[in-house]
């Protein structure tokens, strides 16, 4: 059982309650995830700024959650494992290379594949990545500044992913027909 509190817009700390309040507008409901988060304001502010530059970029939706999902389960988050899954089916992802990223393996499609491969790769070698990691990356079409760019949303991830894992914040019930575990 979590220690932590998993903050309502009432219950979070004051700088936290604008976050809060953007995540209920964006999603319709506050994540739990982003109730833990609350209880620093410091953090949830570092996340949510980190979050709308990841989606300004120059991925797709569907490109951003496949690095999602395979960085969630890279770093065996399970509560981001189960949101990602539901939120890159919802932007048509095929079904398969969502299954094959929760076990591990490299989707079907040749770009969602290279932008999995490099994710789980800079995660696996804590960024030291070599010519080959990144030249498989620009076979698939990508260019050098969207190096830099997987490595953003691997922060943002990476952010999720550690207070999912020291909170264990509880699986929202429209999650739960995609719950993982490592």
């Amino acid at each position: 059982m979590s220690t932590f509190q998993i903050h309502t817009i009432d219950s979070a700390p004051d700088h936290s309650r604008p976050v809060l309040r953007q995540l209920q507008e964006n999603f319709g409901f506050i994540p739990n995830i982003a109730g833990a988060m609350a209880e620093s304001p410091v953090l949830i502010g570092a996340f949510i700024n980190l979050f709308q530059r990841v989606h300004a970029g120059t991925f797709t939706e569907a490109q951003i959650q496949t690095l999602l999902l395979t960085n969630a389960v890279t770093n065996a988050c399970a509560w981001a494992v189960a949101f990602h899954t539901a939120l890159a089916l919802q932007e048509g992802l095929a079904a398969a290379d969502v299954d094959a990223i929760r076990k591990g393996c490299a989707p079907a499609d040749g770009q969602h594949a290279a932008l999995s491969a490099l994710t789980k790769t800079a995660i696996e070698k804590r960024g030291h990545l070599d010519g080959h990691d990144i030249s498989a990356f620009f076979e698939a079409g990508f260019r050098r500044d969207q190096v830099f760019e997987v490595l953003a949303v691997a922060a943002a991830s990476t952010i999720t992913n550690y207070v999912g894992s020291i909170t264990q914040p509880p699986l929202e019930a429209q999650f739960q027909i995609h719950a993982w575990q490592a």
